[in-house]
């Protein structure tokens, strides 16, 4: 299993939601977690790809979210592209960019501990391209077959500004069978806290559905997101 934030000022009092309800729906750069925050140690395996696409909704305006996100293992890394776009209250924000992740301990699907490197960067194509940018160590402990916890440290960079804010996250993934996970995790991103569950449903051995409901920031703004995922070989 394989398991981003950008708005401006639209209206002053509202930017603080604004921001959060973003960070609630995704964050910078490709997710192998699918639409989940907090990303496993996973890359896909030599000679396969695979695209995510979700759309979620937060908050009371609301803030919507759309992504696509094709990616393709390629020598040691997984190798992929990213592109979302945000609306809310009448404005949008369209963000595009590559990524690519190394699992450097631990490749083997029943490893019990691996660790991989996830970088990204982020261009901000409604305002002039301007850069931001992710790094992410992602770690994931299988202590049963069935069981995976998975811990994420790093930092982004904010598109324009180029403000680091921490990044973080803890997550729990339970399969009940071969076809149906649940997940639940607690993470940070741009100053931040957010905590979502949700599952993770197997229509045939490579194409998945994500469904999520999520609470962010000291408000707890409410989201959903709905996502799917498709591996196929390239090769």
């Amino acid at each position: 299993m394989k398991d981003n934030q950008r708005t401006r000022t639209i209206r002053r009092p509202r930017t603080a939601w604004l921001l959060a309800a973003a960070c609630s729906l995704a964050s910078t750069g490709a997710q192998a977690a699918g639409h989940f925050d907090v990303d496993d140690a996973g890359t896909l395996d030599p000679g396969q790809c695979q695209y995510e696409a979700w759309w979620g909704r937060t908050g009371p305006e609301p803030v919507n979210g759309l992504h696509i996100g094709p990616s393709c293992r390629v020598g040691p890394v997984e190798l992929g592209l990213n592109l979302d776009r945000f609306s809310a209250a009448g404005m949008h924000s369209v963000v595009a960019g590559p990524q690519v992740k190394w699992n450097f301990f631990g490749a083997a699907a029943d490893a019990p501990l691996s660790a991989a490197l996830s970088l990204g960067a982020a261009f901000d194509l409604t305002r002039g391209g301007r850069a931001g940018g992710q790094f992410v160590l992602p770690l994931t402990w299988r202590p049963t077959s069935s069981l995976q916890i998975h811990a994420n440290l790093g930092a982004d960079w904010a598109t324009g500004t180029g403000a680091r804010t921490p990044r973080g996250g803890l997550a729990a993934e339970w399969a009940l069978d071969d076809k149906v996970s649940l997940i639940a995790e607690r993470s940070r991103a741009a100053g931040v806290w957010a905590s979502r569950i949700g599952g993770r449903f197997s229509l045939t051995p490579l194409i998945s559905v994500d469904i999520s409901a999520s609470r962010t920031g000291p408000q707890g703004v409410r989201g959903f997101v709905v996502g799917l995922n498709h591996e196929f070989a390239w090769k």
